[in-house]
């Protein structure tokens, strides 16, 4: 015989809805990657133009009144570089060549397209040519995160309700709420390399620097979307 609370927890009737939250939010923040990559000889030559290039970057933000330590390290590593060749046997054998260092950089800093100007054109008269990446995102992430997970849970219950309605049911509390926690990246990457525009505003005089006009750039909102699974109890 069945115990009386298991058996009205068997007849229990439930209904499980996934629900989806969207947002598009304009952004108010600006993210630069930079991408540093050389060859060198030797590891000390590598490790020495690593330093080299990388404190001529920080120091082009310290004079644009950014403190130097915003200037944050993604990742970095230096890698010995081989090729196969064949020796006097007519064998393949790998040879090494040079040392390969790769560096790579980001800042954050208020949406303002008349400092990524100078930013960019000062960039663009480095001596070690970086590339770089144009990144906008949103200050208040956590905001934004929340009301994704608010949206998604209204849009279960507005789905549930049809659902219910259909059935000739009510829809009652929640037994139970699945949210896998995770990383949402909200960003969006509309622009790119600009460096060549620049090179040639820079070549058509000596006394003009294209770093004295604002970018001329309109990023789209930033959208993201996530879910959550909510089981229901039926009326």
């Amino acid at each position: 015989m069945v115990p009386k609370a298991e058996e009205e927890m068997e007849m229990e009737k439930t209904i499980r809805v996934t629900g989806r939250g969207q947002v598009a939010v304009p952004p108010d923040r600006i993210r630069l990657k930079f991408s540093l990559e050389e060859r060198k000889d030797t590891y000390q030559e590598a490790v020495r133009a690593s330093k080299q290039s990388v404190d001529e970057i920080r120091d082009l933000f310290v004079k644009l009144g950014f403190d130097g330590k915003e200037l944050k390290t993604e990742s970095f590593q230096i890698e010995a570089v081989f090729e196969r060749e064949t020796n006097k046997k007519k064998e393949w054998v790998r040879v090494f060549k040079r040392y390969e260092y790769s560096h790579s950089l980001k800042i954050e800093f208020d949406l303002d397209h008349e400092l990524l100007g100078k930013i960019l054109g000062r960039v663009s008269r480095c001596e070690f040519h970086p590339e770089f990446k144009i990144l906008y995102t949103v200050k208040d992430r956590e905001a934004v995160k929340n009301t994704l997970l608010e949206n998604a849970v209204k849009d279960s219950k507005a789905k549930a309700e049809i659902l219910a309605k259909a059935a000739g049911m009510k829809l009652g509390e929640i037994a139970s709420i699945d949210y896998s926690w995770g990383e949402i990246e909200l960003v969006n990457s509309t622009y790119g390399k600009l460096l060549d525009t620049m090179r040639l505003c820079e070549d058509e005089a000596d006394d003009y620097y294209c770093d004295d006009e604002p970018m001329q750039l309109e990023p789209d909102d930033i959208t993201a979307s996530d879910t959550v699974t909510i089981i229901w109890k039926l009326e």
